[in-house]
């Protein structure tokens, strides 16, 4: 029979048990683990083999375990070292910090900040010879920045309203259910879209050393896409429209209505933006569907923006003919967008849709 393994009487199993559930580090939580293990009675080589530990490391544990109690389970490595190893950063505590606060402003010929902005300013401030630009994009890296693509923002919208928007609407879809008790409610966004002969152009993989190449003329005949998309389900309807105004919009909405099952027992809030033929006294709603416009100037707030992206992928870099060419391709792709629900979920069911 293997022989019982020592174990100093620090704690007792029960508690060694507890130490194990309720701790948050990773690496402390096994060690606890092991010990409560062999507390029970096992051999240290079936507790390192139920816990997932090397035999001499478990070994290693259980002895300082022995000789120093709890404070020989911890984590020592997550106690940060003093002094740097290797060579001496470039910037001192209050240099780095002067460094932040630089990058909050414009760089000094009025551009954007670069890797090699920052090191030419790391330079400038420590009289150092030579700092390589790689130094530069390490520092803005541990300043906490990442190189992105701003949002555009209408200087127009007001943040007031449209956080009111965000707050009211699932007290909207609320008032709903208790005005009809009896119905399903759901909610979709509906936003158009143009697409034409005119090249779009957009980043694409390509080998190394090969720039693409995308065969290009500019053309001005446009067809327009019409999405609605369901948030919550990433449902979405599709419809390719010759133009906008009030009669077509008129159409789309009676298709919409018998497409997404509009009847006495289902009701369809749509959420749409101001555009002048959304609001014009022309426009018919079909019955059973309740609109509902976004703040003027509020883009961001329409999960329906997200799906263009998505619409041009097949057109990107491409050149057509006719906008029939370009209409057969969009038929197949808005087929194809139909059956990718997940996707279309992930990209716009937003975190302030928070009705049920």
């Amino acid at each position: 029979m293997p022989k019982k393994a020592y174990l100093a009487n620090h704690l007792s199993s029960d508690e060694l048990k507890n130490k194990y559930r309720t701790c948050k580090e990773a690496v402390e939580a096994r060690r606890w683990h092991l010990l409560w293990k062999v507390s029970l009675g096992w051999t240290i080589k079936n507790a390192a083999l139920a816990v997932g530990l090397n035999y001499q490391y478990s070994f290693k544990i259980i002895k300082k375990y022995n000789e120093l109690g709890e404070e020989g389970v911890k984590n020592l490595k997550k106690q940060g070292v003093k002094h740097r190893r290797g060579k001496e950063p470039c910037l001192n505590e209050e240099q780095f910090l002067e460094l932040t606060v630089q990058l909050q402003k414009r760089p000094a010929d009025g551009g954007v900040w670069t890797g090699p902005k920052v090191a030419r300013w790391i330079e400038k401030t420590t009289g150092i010879e030579k700092v390589w630009n790689q130094r530069g994009w390490d520092y803005l890296k541990k300043s906490n920045y990442s190189w992105q693509k701003p949002r555009p923002k209408h200087r127009k919208g007001d943040p007031i309203e449209q956080q009111t928007f965000q707050d009211n609407l699932p007290l909207k879809v609320q008032d709903l259910q208790a005005q009809f008790p009896n119905h399903q409610i759901e909610v979709w966004f509906f936003d158009e879209h143009r697409v034409g002969l005119k090249p779009i152009i957009s980043k694409v993989w390509a080998p190394v050393g090969e720039r693409p190449v995308a065969v290009v003329q500019h053309r001005y005949e446009w067809l327009y896409v019409y999405g609605f998309v369901e948030p919550k389900t990433g449902k979405t309807l599709w419809y390719l429209i010759p133009r906008v105004n009030h009669e077509w919009l008129n159409l789309v909405y009676q298709t919409f209505a018998k497409d997404v099952g509009v009847n006495q027992e289902k009701i369809i809030l749509l959420v749409e933006d101001n555009a002048g033929w959304h609001r014009s006294q022309k426009v018919t709603t079909p019955e059973g569907i309740i609109v509902e416009f976004l703040p003027p100037y509020s883009p961001e707030l329409q999960p329906a923006e997200r799906l263009w992206s998505l619409i041009d992928e097949p057109l990107v870099n491409e050149y057509f003919e006719s906008i029939e060419e370009i209409e057969e391709k969009l038929i197949i792709r808005c087929q194809c967008l139909e059956t990718m629900t997940s996707e279309i979920k992930n990209l716009t069911n937003y975190h302030w849709l928070n009705y049920d």
